[in-house]
């Protein structure tokens, strides 16, 4: 590693972190790691949750302190002196402290307030801060009534008021839809490239690395790699390859059975092929069923190269495909799920407004839209845990404004944050969910080990389900969520926080459920995981604005020069063209 530059405003070397458990367990949250961002540049810390990001973050905010290693912060031992550096960077945690009850104008000026921030001062400050998030025609909102792209960006704003030396953005795009997502990053970056601002930001998202201008690639509190973003792609030289589906195979199909042989590092479907990275080590041809796959070189990029690193430390499961204990429904296409001029309304307000689509049996249908759409009301609705104002509105065969517990009865649920009893061993949690579902007896105990055997969580049964590793608590919740054998699976936003390779593993068993009957509906803020879907429905302002396959989606794309189409590019060209319209009408 080359001298730190003298300017350099963070210096780490050699930290390491542990935190100690209640059951006397000891974590290594950090193990020798270093780095150093330089001044006036944008360095990423990359890896799944786990990694250590948001511990490297709080040790630079000098919100704790390391066992050993060396930290320095715009020049001081920030361990020595963590009020000095308190009062120079900005600090923008994961869940940012908004007041939900204040105003946006309210919340600038409860932190101006607490920073000294002079009123002549804020003058100067408001304006550009108004202008750069585009908040300035929101002043008079609540916090609490703004989406959570809006959130983010006042969070931002709040934490620029001082105008500090240096910022920390932990997950700042957690949980943000792609147009927000965007628009936070060509702020961060306008800061950093016009203003000189030096920011070190934690993330999952793949493709925000290659913004920046320094990644630091971490699994486990370790650094796998570090450097330009071109230098961690290129790790992936002359290992990217597309292959192309035969006749009547979709792309999710060859997707699963690829990611499971030998030699391949990742399988993503992509524009209807999967793309594939061969692990660099395998000098073998790939091969299903005893024939070769015809591979077609493609040029790397990050992910890919990430993706090389991480497969080299991270154990792939046995098998990433479920086996129902039960056979496949005869038939298949009929409609399971039956959505018609449905219609939300809380008080004035229209969340949902004359929504109408339909989903066959064994179908994965995607439900996508911005925050504050109108999708997670949608989501409600079907499940029976929101009644509808009206409309019709049927699944499983049972009509949910009459007959919610009876459809309840063909529903798994997976929720976006992990929501089974964390104190409960995995053995815990399964017994009181099948108990639950009204499972008893014989039943109830062959469904819980066919569960643990499905989901490899045999090993696992004692251990507290919150002390889970990696991907295993996505397991657990979906064993838990099929204990009862679902005809439809509902996945609100199930794989966020999950590190790639078990987001691979996720999908690769939803699409062995969809092959065995079960219908399944997703919702999600990775565009790419929009490819594993049969078809899609893209909504903003409670409103249906495109619905269709992926290719279908996709064709409304405006990528750049050069650029094949992709979901997200057809994501945000579908919502701003509806956007502009809404705006054209209004005016």
């Amino acid at each position: 590693m080359t001298e730190a530059a003298p300017s350099a405003p963070v210096v780490a070397r050699n930290l390491f972190k542990t935190f100690h458990r209640e059951t006397g367990e000891t974590v290594k949250a950090l193990e020798d790691v270093s780095f150093e961002a330089r001044h006036g540049t944008l360095t990423a810390l990359v890896g799944p949750d786990g990694a250590g990001k948001t511990t490297i973050l709080r040790l630079i905010a000098g919100l704790m302190t390391a066992e050993k290693g060396e930290l320095s912060v715009l020049g001081v031992d920030v361990a020595a002196d963590p009020q000095n550096i308190q009062n120079r960077i900005g600090y923008m945690p994961q869940k940012f402290g908004l007041y939900e009850d204040l105003t946006v104008q309210q919340n600038l000026d409860l932190y101006a307030d607490l920073h000294g921030i002079g009123h002549d001062a804020r003058k100067e400050i408001y304006p550009r801060l108004m202008e750069m998030t585009d908040l300035g025609r929101f002043t008079d909102r609540l916090a609490g009534k703004l989406s959570g792209g809006m959130k983010q960006k006042l969070g931002l704003a709040c934490t620029l008021v001082r105008a500090p030396e240096l910022l920390l953005l932990d997950e700042p795009t957690v949980g943000v839809d792609p147009l927000s997502r965007r628009e936070l990053w060509e702020i961060v970056t306008k800061l950093v490239r016009e203003d000189g601002l030096t920011v070190v930001v934690s993330t999952s998202y793949l493709d925000e690395a290659e913004l920046c201008d320094h990644a630091v690639v971490m699994h486990l509190g370790k650094v796998l790699a570090q450097g330009k973003p071109e230098e961690i792609t290129a790790r992936a030289k002359d290992q990217v390859f597309i292959a192309t589906p035969d006749a009547g195979t979709t792309a999710r199909s060859l997707q699963a059975r690829l990611f499971r042989q030998e030699g391949v590092a990742d399988a993503v479907p992509e524009a209807g092929r999967v793309r594939v990275v061969k692990q660099p080590d395998f000098g073998g041809g790939i091969r299903i069923d005893d024939k070769p796959v015809e591979l077609e070189p493609v040029k790397p990029r990050f992910e890919d190269g990430f993706m090389i690193l991480f497969s080299a430390v991270a154990r792939k499961s046995q098998s990433s495909a479920v086996t129902l204990d039960r056979p496949k429904p005869a038939g298949g296409s009929e409609i399971s799920v039956e959505v018609h001029d449905l219609v939300r309304k809380f008080g004035d307000f229209t969340a949902v407004d004359h929504v109408t689509f339909e989903v066959r049996r064994g179908e994965i249908y995607g439900l996508l839209g911005p925050n504050g759409a109108g999708k997670s009301t949608t989501f409600r609705m079907l499940c029976g845990l929101m009644p509808a104002t009206s409309g019709t509105l049927r699944v499983a065969g049972a009509d949910l404004r009459t007959s919610r517990a009876e459809a309840r009865e063909n529903l798994g649920y997976v929720a976006q944050k992990f929501s089974l009893y964390g104190d409960l061993s995995v053995d815990e949690n399964l017994d009181f969910f099948a108990s639950a579902y009204g499972l008893r007896g014989a039943k109830k105990r062959q469904r819980i080990e066919w569960s643990k055997d499905q989901f490899e969580l045999g090993s696992l049964s004692t251990l507290p389900s919150g002390q889970l590793p990696g991907g295993f608590k996505q397991r657990l919740a979906m064993a838990a969520a099929l204990l009862h054998e679902p005809d439809i699976l509902f996945l609100d936003e199930a794989t966020s926080g999950a590190d790639p390779l078990a987001r691979r593993e996720f999908w690769g068993r939803i699409t062995a459920l969809s092959e065995q009957g079960v219908t399944v509906i997703v919702t999600t803020h990775f565009m790419e995981e929009a490819e594993y879907c049969d078809r899609i429905i893209i909504l903003d302002a409670g409103r249906n604005l495109a619905e269709g396959t992926p290719a279908e989606i996709r064709a409304h794309a405006k990528p750049k020069k050069g650029e094949e189409a992709n979901m997200e590019d057809a994501f945000i060209a579908i919502v701003e063209e509806s956007r502009r319209e809404t705006r054209e009408k209004a005016a």
